[in-house]
């Protein structure tokens, strides 16, 4: 399979931001005591290779970050996200996933 590394690049970019904007927004609706974005979506939006954005709005919003639930499935989620990389990794050794600009 080949793989375009601009758009991989580009969808990465897109996952991230929204794992990162998703704890900014659910945040701002704690703030404001209104209805939340869920602990499972929140880590479920990590989960396509998405943890560091996630990492990052916790950080930044100062949000999630002492609550022993959350920071159970954020975990899970890096440790997900751990294999998948090595997962990419083997199969790109491997030869069957290869760069290739699109075009």
């Amino acid at each position: 399979m080949t793989v375009d590394p601009w758009l991989a690049l580009a969808l990465l970019c897109v996952v991230n931001l929204v794992a990162f904007a998703a704890q900014g927004i659910d945040k701002v609706l704690a703030e404001r005591g209104l209805r939340r974005i869920s602990e499972g979506t929140l880590a479920m939006l990590a989960l396509p290779l998405a943890s560091p954005g996630m990492w990052l709005g916790m950080r930044m919003f100062r949000h999630k970050t002492r609550k022993r639930s959350f920071l159970a499935l954020a975990v899970g989620a890096t440790i997900v996200n751990a294999a998948m990389v090595s997962a990419l990794i083997w199969a790109f050794q491997r030869g069957w996933l290869t760069l290739e600009m699109a075009g």
